[in-house]
């Protein structure tokens, strides 16, 4: 749907969420969010397509549910007006103006229709050749209740912030009106949390409590380097993900 233009031991972060672990040597090679909405009738192929892409090793999947379908009829469970505003930054910083849903934004640099897995696979070739490689390492360890992150050094002139997102692997919903009434559509990798946890100016290291990252089905969280600030979302510079449990 087009919704207008302009309009426990050190878990090193390299697990990717749904439970697959990368190999000693693996690194993530996107991070593929999707925006998508409970009342998008031509969102349930890509919500389905997300739950195959996280099953692969060297990609970072979320799923972002906005929320200006409501109108529709149903109000989205899982939306939240963050993933609507960043949906809308990136659009703004990219210059086309495109918003959408299902949307794909892969590594903050380029976007794809949610449900083409050609298209997605196009759009992460487009954003590394346009400099949106990982290159910054990330790594997570979860001990004693605490979540520790460690970003590692960028290219000189590099800086950004560091977020961690508090994510659902899994999370049914039965809609009960609007365009999806009567379908249970089951989403993948939905963030529930966001926790900033600071500003990167070439590597450094953060600890938050595992309580203060848990919500309502929360197994596991994704941390990410962005260059730019949260108002004007850059290129994702770097990215890692591990279980809570």
């Amino acid at each position: 749907m087009i919704a207008g233009r302009g309009s426990a031991v050190g878990i090193v972060a390299v697990a990717i969420l749904g439970g697959i672990a990368l190999g000693a040597h693996a690194e993530p090679r996107a991070v593929v969010e999707l925006f998508t909405s409970q009342g998008c009738s031509s969102c349930p192929p890509a919500d389905k397509l997300l739950g195959e892409l996280r099953n692969d090793p060297a990609l970072v999947v979320v799923s972002l549910q906005v929320h200006y379908w409501d109108y529709l009829g149903w109000k989205d469970t899982l939306a939240d007006p963050r993933h609507t505003a960043r949906q809308k930054a990136y659009s703004l910083m990219r210059g086309d103006g495109d918003v959408y849903t299902p949307q794909v934004v892969v590594n903050g640099a380029a976007h794809a229709l949610g449900s083409d897995r050609a298209a997605i696979e196009k759009a992460v070739d487009t954003a590394r050749s346009r400099g949106a490689h990982l290159s910054v390492t990330v790594e997570i360890a979860v001990v004693n209740g605490q979540v520790s992150v460690t970003v590692g050094k960028g290219e000189e002139g590099l800086a950004g912030e560091v977020w961690l997102w508090a994510v659902a692997s899994t999370v049914p919903v039965s809609i009960r009106r609007g365009e999806n009434k009567g379908r249970t559509v089951t989403y993948a990798n939905v963030v529930r949390r966001w926790v900033k946890l600071g500003d990167w100016l070439g590597r450094g290291a953060w600890t938050v409590p595992v309580a203060d990252v848990k919500a309502e089905m929360v197994d596991s969280v994704a941390v990410i380097v962005q260059s730019g600030h949260a108002g004007e979302p850059g290129t994702i510079l770097g990215a890692g993900v591990a279980q809570l449990h």
